[in-house]
């Protein structure tokens, strides 16, 4: 259930001191969901942004296939490493904070990305990016659970799960229309990208705070007289729920080894596909995955969670089938028919999962879990992409892609068949979660 947020005494990070206004809409149904809402799309736009720029950049600077999945991995390395040190941080230190921290570190990397000229910047850009995202993922989806409108407290689970779709399907699109029909779209993306992420540090500075303990103003993890000291903290599932999270973590599993080939590989695969020089394809076939799962979730959103899941797996089977039918034909219209229902069953089997998930989390522990189900699924969308890099350099775009999709499909039938005995299980319990 969602945590009722109050007014929390000032907490200072980064140098800023964090006061809510008066009369701050932080509470269930207030202004302060949203502002988190904003900054989960922002911060997933702007990771998605540089995979329509990729394109680009090897023209430009001479990059192999192979060195774009290392960018890539680089970026979901940094996330780890985010929240494997901090992922339950803002579970004592508080979410406005931890989220004020994420936003001038994601500020800073946005800086480094305009000023790229070579590889170099780009990595470092790439790492503080990461690290910003890694930080700031616990407090954010922690906070849409607790700041979700008292009058529909499954919104909080639905933003957490679309967020990320909506996110990376406007920054594919928007950064392919830049790249194509903008001056400069290697810098005027991100400069645009800077000015978004300082509105939402003034919206961060003006709410209320929402974690348990820290929302009536008492000492957190020991603290005391509002001063908290930074330290690494490690994620840990509780054993009576590890069952059932590693069959729920199956289906994040799946639904992240997709996303992650279509941010690293998708848009050389379309261009391919699609024979065409436009940029803008590339960005567009992103988006037409991230819209697809958008437009589930948002179908979906009523629909219970494991049901969900298990229609978003058979999604997944059926839009992997399709792609490797349109990798076989040769074919552009089948490929984007394959896109949007991959991208469908994407989000559903994504919402679906996270929800079950969430309904795991104790309160207190809220930042800790969600932390976990994002370490697994960052590295669902880092190595293999990482893999597939490697292997087009020695196989080629077309066989790596086939080899790719039918072992993706192979995991989505473990998980389908895990997430069925689960709900069956649940269903001889009287349980739902």
């Amino acid at each position: 259930m969602p945590t009722t947020a109050r007014t929390a005494p000032s907490a200072t990070t980064t140098g800023v001191t964090l006061r809510p206004a008066a009369g701050s809409a932080g509470a269930p149904g207030g202004s302060g969901f949203w502002v988190v809402g904003a900054i989960l799309v922002l911060l997933m736009l702007s990771s998605s942004v540089p995979s329509a720029l990729y394109v680009l950049y090897q023209q430009e600077w001479g990059l192999s296939s192979g060195m774009i999945t290392v960018v890539f991995a680089l970026y979901a390395v940094t996330v780890l490493a985010g929240l494997l040190l901090f992922g339950s941080l803002s579970d004592t230190l508080g979410r406005r904070p931890v989220l004020a921290a994420g936003l001038v570190l994601a500020i800073v990397a946005m800086v480094l990305f305009a000023a790229a000229q070579g590889l170099g910047l780009l990595l470092a850009a790439r790492a503080v990016q990461g690290l910003a995202v890694g930080l700031a993922t616990g407090a954010m989806g922690a906070a849409l659970l607790e700041l979700a409108p008292r009058s529909r407290p499954a919104l909080g689970a639905q933003v957490n799960s679309a967020g990320p779709t909506v996110g990376i399907g406007l920054g594919g699109l928007g950064a392919g229309l830049l790249v194509q029909y903008a001056p400069a779209p290697t810098v005027l993306t991100y400069v645009l990208l800077v000015g978004a992420f300082a509105v939402c540090l003034v919206g961060v500075a003006r709410m209320a705070e929402s974690a348990p303990g820290r929302a009536a103003g008492g000492a957190a993890g020991g603290a005391a007289g509002g001063r908290f000291k930074l330290a690494p903290h490690r994620i840990h599932i509780p054993a009576a729920v590890r069952g059932r999270f590693a069959v729920l973590i199956l289906t994040i599993v799946a639904v992240w080894s997709v996303g992650g080939f279509y941010l690293s590989l998708g848009p050389h695969l379309a261009l391919s596909l699609l024979e065409s020089a436009n940029y803008l394809v590339g960005g567009a076939t992103v988006a037409l995955l991230a819209g697809a799962a958008t437009a589930a979730q948002l179908l979906l959103g009523r629909t219970e969670a494991l049901r969900t899941a298990v229609l978003g797996l058979l999604g997944l089977l059926g839009g992997l089938g399709l792609v490797l039918l349109a990798l076989g034909l040769g074919s552009a219209p089948v490929f984007l028919v394959a896109t949007a229902v991959l991208g469908a069953g994407w989000g559903a089997a994504f919402l679906g999962s996270f929800r079950a998930l969430s309904a795991l989390a104790e309160p207190a522990h809220r930042g800790e879990l969600t932390a976990a189900v994002y370490v697994f699924a960052y590295l669902a969308m880092s190595v293999p992409a990482v893999l597939a890099g490697l292997l087009t350099n020695i196989h080629g775009l077309h066989r790596t892609s086939v080899g790719f999709m039918a072992t993706v499909a192979a995991v989505c039938a473990l998980a389908l068949l895990a997430t069925l005995r689960l709900a069956a299980r649940n269903r001889t319990e009287g349980s739902t979660a």
